[in-house]
């Protein structure tokens, strides 16, 4: 085994047998990833791009609670609430470590247990092969604390089943194993507890197909599928305001959960998620990422961000105050605005 930095560091680079390991290393931060982890990982991961040694990549965490539970929020929030460079910085960058994982030439396998949500999807459902556990907690929660779901959920959720896909991003619906795997977004199930034993062979084993093969089991439960119907009816409605009146209508146990969970969210994130999600059907992954850097760089601007930031993460009150407040005081034209093109687009620098 070849340690490539210091175990005290916030992630963690070595050579085993034939794989890059990448263990993320903050598990009293739940994993959260930093502006100093994607500059790492952006570059030891272009480095061993062209390594002739390096058959493929894995990714994993420490032993606890999160494989990562997204990115460095209150960091964030410090610079942002400073107007400090190193907010758009950390977007710049991720979204560029986001885009490299996705186009990897090596396959690009994350281990994924416990919570996972935000940046940690990130740095892991971007890669080629998405294995989860039966601890994985999935999340895109972003639009209850003002944000969207980005790091590449304009891409990958409009292509989940259906609607469903909408319904994560608006919500921020939890899912375990076999809903991950039924949405399309986990490529194989490996029991937590084989998960050592899978990371040994893949270091030792140029043939990762028929390794992940004989770890994966497919007999894992799902929830989601039972929902499908009750999903697919509302979430493929035309407008917020229409799914808001179906839920209504509907009047159902899981309507009446569903449409009180949507009324905590940031209404502009709503509107803005509703409208990246049904764009995102149509575009590649590098547009999506150009978008969701036109949407955070708007949102810098903004409010939401970091009153949502504050009640949730900062004071735990649970009581954020929108502005605005209700769907009805936001006119597309202030929607149409965090979508405008940028003096300074991703790909421009």
């Amino acid at each position: 085994m070849n340690n490539l930095n210091p175990v005290s560091s916030e992630v963690i680079f070595e050579v085993k047998g034939c794989a890059g390991l990448i263990t993320l290393n903050r598990p009293k931060a739940l994993n959260a990833v930093t502006l100093n982890i994607v500059e790492q990982m952006s570059e030891q991961l272009k480095v061993w791009a062209t390594d002739a040694a390096i058959s493929h990549v894995i990714i994993k965490a420490v032993e606890g609670r999160a494989f990562s539970a997204g990115g460095d929020i209150v960091q964030l929030y410090e610079w942002g609430q400073n107007q400090d460079p190193r907010f758009m910085t950390f977007y710049h960058l991720e979204y560029h470590l986001n885009t490299l994982i996705k186009n990897y030439p090596k396959p690009y396998i994350a281990l994924i247990d416990g919570i996972v949500m935000g940046g940690g999807v990130g740095v892991s459902f971007n890669g080629s092969h998405r294995i989860v556990g039966d601890n994985v907690m999935f999340a895109m929660p972003e639009t209850g604390i003002g944000l969207f779901p980005d790091v590449g959920g304009t891409y990958f959720l409009p292509r989940c089943p259906g609607a469903l896909g909408m319904y994560l991003g608006l919500t921020g619906a939890r899912l375990k194993a076999g809903d991950v795997l039924y949405a399309g977004l986990a490529t194989h199930y490996v029991p937590s507890s084989q998960f050592a034993e899978l990371e040994a062979v893949l270091c030792q084993n140029l043939d990762i197909e028929s390794v992940l093969q004989q770890f994966q089991q497919r007999d894992v439960q799902t929830t989601l599928a039972d929902q499908t119907s009750l999903i697919d009816n509302v979430f493929s409605l035309a407008s917020i305001d229409q799914i808001f009146e179906q839920l209504e209508k509907n009047g159902d146990d899981w309507s009446v959960k569903t449409l009180k969970i949507l009324k905590t969210k940031s209404p502009t994130s709503l509107l803005i998620t509703f409208r990246q999600l049904t764009q995102g059907k149509s575009l590649t992954f590098e547009q999506a990422m150009a978008l969701e850097y036109r949407l955070v760089s708007r949102i810098a601007q903004a409010t939401d961000f970091f009153e949502g930031t504050r009640a949730v993460v900062i004071d735990k009150d649970m009581s954020p105050k929108w502005q605005p407040a209700a769907l009805k005081d936001i006119s597309k034209s202030q929607i149409d605005a965090y979508f405008a093109p940028l003096e300074t687009e991703l790909w421009d620098a």
